[in-house]
């Protein structure tokens, strides 16, 4: 089968490799349909998890046919239509036994990571009964790829553990494809504003077109006072961190009021200010995480019945043998106005 393989710092390669076959008796064996390019994978490529092995395939979001399934395996028959979750759950330990999935002691995020992941033609997903979702009918191919992983994401990183509430003024740091699965996902509780806040003004027009209340390019205006003159001086109710930079981090603590959340959701490779001699007096509730995909679902039954124009987060779309030229179109997404790229197995 062709596999998208990585072998180290900005090293990836598009060659044939052995299918994968079951190993466990909870394994499933997908046929890949179609997948996509995560900020996480742009990492690992750009050499920002050094401790993966070279010769993995990566990739851990994506829809597919279950091709064969495992001795054990309860849930699932050959021939079904699948939502790969982003993270493998076994279901039985103490972690999954709280819905904290992405701290399983035999799954988490392990698909393009610890084991060989979607961005192929085949894959191997592991204790499959917990860890794959029947796609609806009613729910396009491509709106399910983005359910593996952004959309729960954004939802429960974000949304969630900032505790968005109604009537809420939010702040969004960040328009890419995490940002803008927050700003769609938090407009199920209703927030009075919904500010987002990027570089790029492109996405930020995007954001006005999905819902946001108001845009701020932090790079031509002063994000703080920008802030103030849309909800008052004492800031917003939530701020959500969805790039993962210091400078993202800095805008979030400067614009929160007293008794607000400030939600982390972006993946952070170096370390941040944090400005506790400001922030201890004011009551905040700071929150970081890993997806643990509970929400998906729910989510899933949200999104076949809302009528949220999802698909404008795809901006490209490639065949598998292009996947090296999409991870160049992703690396350069300013200048080719990328958010999410869907990869479709010929």
């Amino acid at each position: 089968m062709k596999a998208l393989v990585y072998y180290g710092d900005h090293k990836i390669a598009l060659e044939e490799r052995s299918k994968p076959t079951i190993i466990k008796p909870t394994d499933v064996i997908v046929k890949v349909l179609k997948t996509t390019i995560c900020g996480t994978d742009l990492g690992i490529y750009k050499g920002k998890n050094p401790e993966i092995e070279s010769g993995r395939i990566l990739g851990h979001e994506g829809i597919g046919i279950i091709e064969e399934v495992g001795a054990s395996i309860s849930q699932f028959k050959k021939g079904e239509k699948v939502l790969i979750s982003c993270i493998t759950s076994c279901g039985s330990c103490e972690y999954c036994k709280k819905q904290m999935y992405a701290h399983c002691t035999d799954g988490g995020w392990i698909l393009g990571y610890m084991i060989d992941g979607v961005q192929a033609e085949y894959v191997r997903i592991p204790h499959a009964d917990n860890s794959l979702h029947r796609i609806p009918e009613s729910i396009d191919d491509e709106i399910a790829v983005l359910l593996s992983d952004i959309l729960p994401t954004g939802h429960e990183i974000g949304v969630q553990y900032g505790n968005v509430k109604p009537g809420d003024e939010i702040a969004i740091v960040g328009a890419g494809p995490v940002g803008m699965s927050v700003l769609l996902t938090a407009q199920f509780y209703s927030p009075s504003k919904i500010i987002m806040i990027d570089l790029d003004d492109n996405r930020l027009k995007l954001a006005k077109e999905l819902g946001a209340t108001h845009t701020i390019n932090s790079g031509t205006t002063n994000v703080e006072e920008a802030v103030k003159e849309i909800v008052g001086g004492d800031g917003v109710d939530v701020a959500i961190e969805a790039v993962g930079i210091p400078s993202t981090w800095d805008i979030c603590q400067k614009i929160v009021k007293p008794g607000a959340h400030i939600a982390n959701v972006g993946v952070h490779g170096v370390k941040v200010d944090f400005e506790i001699q400001k922030l201890w007096i004011k009551n905040l509730t700071i929150t970081t995480g890993l997806v643990n995909t509970n929400t998906t679902p729910m989510l899933l039954k949200a999104v076949s019945s809302n009528n949220m124009d999802i698909k404008k987060m795809i901006t490209h779309r490639f065949p598998l043998s292009e996947l090296e030229h999409a991870y160049q179109v992703f690396l350069n997404a300013a200048e080719e106005k990328a958010l999410k790229i869907i990869i479709t197995n010929e």
